[in-house]
């Protein structure tokens, strides 16, 4: 025995049926080998039910699952009765399961991590909601507060407990409270959706996680498919309201299979484990801070390098210079841009979250990910991600490669101006260290958005400006003509040396020779090393010092008691 509880252990378990049958593709399937493949389709991938106890037992170190025992809950406060008594539903589910109600909860370890888990069971009445449910995840949520400990709910409900009136109602209101004492105390919590998960559950705790995964084909929703099509007296997609539906919708974080959801939760719980004692001595800071160390190339050449698909992508620095990323996806409102790339990471054994502009190399790419240039459901991601470490007490990093914010109707139309000054707002006031690498184009305020930083550092053939030099040329020189645009790159003074010598950016991060391009992994590893530096600078210092040092770096610009240097020394 493994991962179980007592409860459950009263009931013996079923043996395994010979044969299968696929629910979805009806494939006739060998049921030990349904069992070994975690009651997962070899041939169409459909994820059958699994119980609480085999649940547990598939995601949980082995023997590591304690039993934590909820409060007494009314009981049939309503002497309800419909077909039969509520009390003898109650005594039935309660014969067939082995389990009190519908919600198990245990504290444990996942991968020696510990944690606390409030799992579901949908054999128990659908899983629904009522008050033995509510004062279970209750009592994970205070058991979670209480140890310090991240908490992970694994739904499966069809929603309320009708046997139980308005106090099932009050379940919602009662379990949501649960999860923001969570929040305040700053603690991680996971969902992981599995099928189904309907009504009061997913309107309440369920979707007030902090990351929520869910199992391929899942389903999640308020109201359920039928009482849908009957409101609106239309047929819906095979696909809605399934995980993949969710996912595209940016309502949850992923969709991940059966047998990679341990890996993915372990990485997930040590997202703000502590880093060890000198976790980045001996690392060599290769920032340039003195703009008389730097070159002058010809500005056509550095708007030129700063725009080559070569250059390493914020998805290729993570690959080369992180541990365990974990990629959060969605806005929470119906959207997500791929625009923007984000999620928690270990770098150099420190827990750090890691948001980026993304544009890609090859055209589909390119255009799939509308060219770096974030919709405001980008901004909307980032800014979620942003109060995420600021809940946990992890450094931000922003990587910035983008012409700027996504300009078409649509943009506008969703609110645009409003995501990124939101953007600008929560950033500035981000209470733990905040570094951003400008590594390619930093274009107007769709990369400043990411750039509220303590420290901003600049690729050496980078560039960073309030406008392109096409858009300055078209405007004030009224040329889109190559000298014009020339020109107005010139007069923009959008390359490294002119904005360390402004003040503008705190360092320059120097290529390998001719650019980023010629030596992607070198130029890589020049990045991280300087991201690691400046985290370790500011490494412990106080949150409100933090947020009043940044918001001072930021209050100088353009202030007549802070002269930059003259365009003649730049030069």
């Amino acid at each position: 025995m493994t991962a179980t509880m007592d409860a459950a252990d009263s009931v013996q378990r079923e043996p395994e049926p010979e044969w299968v049958s696929c629910a979805r593709c009806r494939m006739l399937l060998y049921g030990k080998r349904f069992a070994r493949s975690a009651k997962v389709c070899p041939g169409c991938g459909w994820h059958s039910r699994l119980t609480v106890r085999d649940r547990l037992d598939s995601l949980l170190d082995p023997g590591s699952a304690r039993p934590l025992k909820p409060a007494a809950a009314v009981h049939d406060p309503l002497a309800f009765t419909d077909l039969v008594p509520y009390t003898e539903r109650l005594d039935r589910a309660r014969r067939e399961t082995g389990l009190e109600d519908a919600v198990q909860v245990v504290s444990a370890t996942l991968s020696g991590r510990p944690l606390v888990v409030a799992a579901m069971d949908f054999r128990f009445l659908g899983g629904s909601l009522g008050s033995a449910a509510g004062e279970a995840i209750v009592t994970a949520a205070e058991a979670a507060l209480a140890g310090r400990m991240p908490l992970l709910v694994i739904t499966a409900s069809g929603g309320a407990r009708m046997q139980e009136g308005a106090l099932s109602l009050m379940q919602m209101a009662r379990t949501s409270n649960a999860m923001a004492a969570l929040d305040e105390a700053g603690l991680l919590t996971l969902t992981l959706v599995t099928d189904p998960t309907f009504g009061g559950v997913a309107a309440s705790f369920a979707t007030l996680s902090d990351v929520i995964v869910a199992e391929p084909g899942a389903r999640m929703g308020f109201a359920g498919r039928r009482v849908i099509e009957q409101t609106i007296r239309e047929s819906l997609p095979e696909s809605f309201q399934t995980a993949e539906f969710l996912f595209e919708h940016g309502l949850i974080d992923g969709v991940s299979p059966r047998k990679e959801l341990p890996q993915l939760l372990a990485v997930l719980v040590g997202a703000a484990a502590p880093p060890a004692d000198g976790w980045s001595d001996g690392v060599p800071d290769p920032v340039l801070r003195d703009p008389e160390t730097l070159s002058s190339p010809a500005i056509d050449e550095v708007v030129r390098r700063a725009r080559v698909l070569g250059r390493p992508t914020t998805l290729e620095h993570l690959a080369n210079w992180t541990d365990g990323f974990v990629e959060l996806h969605g806005d929470r409102a119906g959207h997500d841009s791929p625009a923007i790339v984000g999620g928690p990471a270990e770098l150099n054994g420190l827990p750090v979250m890691v948001i980026g502009h993304q544009k890609g190399r090859t055209t589909e790419e390119l255009v799939r990910r509308d060219f770096g240039m974030p919709s405001p459901a980008g901004y909307r991601k980032a800014i979620r991600l942003m109060r995420l470490a600021a809940k946990l007490g992890i450094p931000v990093v922003t990587l910035v490669d983008t012409p700027g914010a996504h300009p078409g109707p649509e943009a506008e139309r969703t609110g645009q101006s409003n995501a990124i000054a939101e953007c600008l707002r929560v950033m500035g006031g981000l209470p733990v260290p905040v570094v951003t690498v400008i590594t390619g184009e930093g274009g107007s305020g769709g990369a400043l958005a990411l750039a509220v930083a303590d420290r901003v550092l600049l690729c050496e053939n980078a560039t960073y400006s309030v406008i392109s030099p096409e858009g300055c040329a078209a405007i004030l020189w009224r040329s889109s003509a190559p000298p014009a645009v020339s020109a107005a790159a010139e007069a923009l003074q959008v390359g490294a040396k002119s904005l360390l010598s402004l003040g503008v950016v705190d360092g320059v991060v120097p290529e390998p020779q001719g650019g980023a391009h010629r030596d992607p992994a070198a130029a890589s590893a020049l990045v991280r090393d300087a991201v690691v530096c400046a985290l370790r600078e500011l490494h412990g210092r106080d949150s409100d010092a933090l947020v009043a040092a940044r918001r001072a770096r930021f209050r100088r610009f353009g202030s007549a008691e802070v002269r930059p240097k003259t365009r003649e020394t730049v030069k």
